[in-house]
């Protein structure tokens, strides 16, 4: 599994603070994510904290997966702000899923703040036994 990087990432956020973006940038965000494999899925974890369930795509186009979120900042009657330092606005993330990976069968999930996305294993990518043949026996290949 290949992921886009974003070697920017750090210099918007140093430039939100310096010019006083209060947060919200054009550029949607990246979200941090752990990914793995268990058994035969591949497990992704994504951290949207305070994010609407409802707020949150996820598309599959040509092998990439793309997950995007939003969050705003809550408008009460009566708050003023002192300080808001959480991240809002668009969240962003795209996978480059290989061959390996069954986009077919991709499960998806959101609890306390982190979205879970669950790929099954391709047929084709799971380990075979090749049978072996006793000498001088021709074998056949079978497909």
């Amino acid at each position: 599994m290949l992921m886009r990087t974003d070697p920017f990432r750090e210099l918007d956020r140093l430039t939100q603070q310096i010019f006083g973006t209060n947060g919200t940038t054009t550029r949607p965000a990246v979200m941090p994510m752990d990914a793995y494999r268990e058994g035969e899925e591949f497990v992704v974890h994504f951290d949207i904290p305070g994010v609407d369930p409802s707020s949150i795509d996820l598309d599959v186009e040509r092998n990439v997966l793309t997950v995007r979120a939003e969050r705003t900042l809550p408008v009460i009657d009566g708050v003023e702000y002192q300080v808001a330092e959480r991240p809002r606005g668009a969240f962003s993330r795209q996978l480059f899923l290989g061959d390996t990976l069954d986009v077919e069968h991709i499960g998806a999930s959101y609890d306390a703040g982190v979205l879970t996305l669950r790929v099954l294993i391709a047929e084709q990518a799971k380990p075979r036994k090749i049978a072996i043949g006793a000498t001088g026996e021709r074998t056949s290949i079978e497909k």
